[in-house]
């Protein structure tokens, strides 16, 4: 492993934020549809500077070697988000908006709000706006500090002793980022910040305003937590929730002109020193673009009803389905309908006596969850394993086990040093008859209409066996126990055995390729971090094993280099679908192995958390699996190719295909 060569985790996440917003130019996109791309752009870099900057800041407190490491990293990323922060303003201000106003749809953006709205504009801030300002002077002793990812006007004001500043609130969660206004040829589109900067008069009257520049403050998203096995952690996680907007400072966004005094003023009182300072445009929060209500059938995709599953034989239960063969739904192509049902049916036979499922990422208004809740007030005895420490999902989850607790429902939370990342749910029926749920993604109906993910519905006695263990494990109160004694047959578990035998599986394909067989690995992940699995793809490059990986996001490995992964393509897809399913093939000498489950390959997923990976043994269904695969392999529109630099590269081809637009296609037919 020493010998090779690796990306740089951080450095690889902002190559796929450039690949968000290479689609945000793509011509091809519609245009409103190509703003929320801007959006997810402006979202993502949000949380790298929460998330990923402070890990990198935390190299300073190590050796001397990892401070000029962490250094030269820093000055990269922020080379890195400027370049692409230009790309971004020039995209909005030459393309996008231009032609927006063209469709009739005049974004307001850098310029006078036009005088022939300016007084609907007013009336707009007197009646709702003003209700949430929040004026706050800059003083010696004040307590105020900016809230996390919140917007601010800096104001300064001029006075006969000296002058001040004041700190106001630009309130977007109470109204809304967008003010709308249909006058004329136009729909204008303004925001609630320049409502504020022309009315301000009507805040400070009888004072000299010599400035209001828009802030951001954002902060470190770690929560303080100890796994320790006593105390109960949902409590402690809900006391540090309410001081993760209190964390350490990772950036500072900052208009254009605010004065240099006005800064250095800023970064004493606000101890910004350790921050990153970053000169900005006039508008922060971009990622509002997602929430812009703005409708027009034409300037986004078109609409696409999933797919409904069809059942082999009429007047089958969805579990009596099941029961006979299994179940595979590809969503979003598919309706989220028949998972929901699963769950449901689940909560009122009278054949079920006892459900088991984990839950990671739980839907705000879960109908899963109330059907959990449905089935324990039906007598069955329901246990669920709610991961608490599911960044930014915390709270949620802390919601719903409080709801599931109340309703008889057996709770258990988080273990401590693991996150439980796996998406999996059993059913315990009367005559020794078991059912199984196995996903790529999480049980939310929420994130379902946007992610593509596969879920395996199954009776499969040797898979629910290994399930049945699982659930065991988490269930059991002294894990460490029991925990040497477990062995899965089928199901690939970290902690267990997941690294392992994809070594293994890894390792015979170099040993065919030896033999002068045919040998070929395929996978589709969102990450892949993990060195020691990295390394023995690298081993088989080099023994002449095909390798084709779909990594959405973070990829650290380097594709194309002599003697090292010269038999090695990566791609990524971005597409109006967020790609999420894991999928894992390997030849085996035409006899093909398919494997799909939770884990990509990352540290964190190896290393520090229970994820499932599960066998495709229908012989329809992996065909299914198969040819989506082959479809994304073959995407010349959606699918950029990684190269050794770490540049998305365009696919040079005659025939332009998207594949998520080929795999809603082949499924109708199917």
């Amino acid at each position: 492993m020493e010998s090779f060569s690796f990306f740089n985790r951080d450095i690889s996440w902002l190559s796929f934020n450039e690949r968000v917003l290479m689609e945000a130019a793509s011509e091809s996109v519609p245009l409103l549809e190509r703003l929320k791309f801007l959006a997810i752009f402006s979202s993502n870099l949000d949380e790298f500077f929460r998330v990923r900057i402070p890990a990198v800041q935390s190299l300073h407190k190590l050796k001397v070697a990892e401070k000029k490491h962490s250094k030269l990293l820093l000055t990269n990323i922020n080379d890195t988000v400027y370049t692409q922060q230009e790309i971004f303003g020039s995209l909005l201000e030459n393309n996008i908006f231009p032609q927006l106003k063209s469709k009739g749809i005049y974004v307001v953006y850098n310029e006078a709000i036009p005088e022939e709205i300016k007084q609907e504009a007013i009336n707009y801030f007197l009646h709702n706006i003003s209700a949430y300002l929040k004026v706050i002077f800059l003083k010696e002793g004040i307590s105020f500090f900016p809230e996390n990812n919140k917007l601010y006007f800096v104001t300064t004001l001029e006075g006969k002793k000296k002058d001040s500043i004041a700190f106001i609130n630009i309130p977007s969660d109470n109204t809304g980022r967008f003010f709308l206004i249909r006058k004329h040829a136009y729909l204008y589109v303004l925001f609630i910040d320049d409502i504020i900067r022309i009315c301000l008069p009507y805040i400070f009257p009888k004072q000299i305003i010599s400035g209001a520049y828009p802030v951001k403050v954002t902060r470190d998203a770690e929560l303080d937590l100890e796994d320790e096995l006593e105390g109960d952690l949902s409590e402690k996680i809900e006391q540090q929730l309410s001081k993760r907007d209190l964390g350490m400072v990772t950036r500072f966004l900052y208009a254009p002109g605010l004065p240099e005094n006005i800064l250095k003023k800023l970064v004493d009182v606000f101890n910004l020193r350790s921050a990153n300072m970053i000169a900005g445009g006039n508008y922060h929060n971009l990622k509002d673009f997602s929430t812009l209500p703005v409708n027009h059938q034409h300037l986004v995709y078109p609409e696409q009803t999933p797919l409904e599953y069809k059942f082999r034989k009429e007047g089958y239960s969805l579990l009596d389905e099941v029961d006979h063969n299994d179940v595979m739904l590809h969503t979003p192509y598919y309706s989220y309908n028949t998972v929901l049902r699963f769950f449901n049916e689940a909560s009122i036979d009278t054949e079920v006596e006892e459900i088991y499922t984990t839950l990671y990422r739980v839907a705000s208004d879960s109908k899963i969850v109330n059907a959990l809740i449905s089935a324990a007030i039906n007598g069955k005895k329901v246990t669920v394993f709610v991961e608490l420490k599911a960044r930014f999902d915390e709270a949620n989850n802390i919601k719903w086990g409080k709801r599931m607790k109340n309703a008889g429902i057996r709770v258990i939370y988080s273990i401590p040093g693991l996150k439980v990342h796996a998406k999996i749910a059993l059913l315990k029926r009367k005559q020794n008859k078991y059912s199984g749920l196995l996903a790529t993604g999480n049980l939310n109906e929420s994130t379902a209409r946007f992610y593509t993910d596969h879920v395996l519905l199954t009776a499969n006695p040797e898979l629910l066996a290994d399930l049945e263990k699982l659930f065991g494990f988490l269930a059991h109160s002294k894990k460490s126990e029991i925990s040497d004694s477990i062995r899965f047959n089928q199901l690939l578990v970290s902690q267990f055995n997941l690294q392992d035998r994809f070594l293994q599986l890894i390792q015979h394909e170099i040993d065919n390729a030896k033999q002068g067989l045919a040998a070929s690995i395929i996978i589709k992940l969102n990450n892949l971090e993990e060195k020691v699995l990295i390394s023995r793809l690298y081993e088989a490059s080099n023994a002449g094993v095909k390798i084709n990986l779909i990594v959405r996001s973070v990829c650290c490995l380097i594709p194309g280099i002599p003697h090292m992964s010269e038999n090695i393509t990566v791609k990524r897809i971005v597409d109006r679908y967020l790609e999420h399913g894991r999928v894992f093939i390997f030849h085996n000498n035409g006899d093909e192995l398919v494997f799909m489950g939770s884990a990509d390959w990352m540290n964190r997923n190896i290393y520090r958390r229970i994820e499932v990976c599960f066998p495709v043994l229908d012989h329809t269904l992996k065909q299914d699996i198969r040819n989506i695969i082959n479809m994304q392999l073959k995407d010349t529109t959606s699918a950029v190719q990684l190269n050794y630099k770490l540049e998305n590269t365009i696919i040079e081809s005659s025939d332009r295909l998207r594949s998520q637009e080929e795999i809603m296609n082949y499924l109708r037919l199917h």
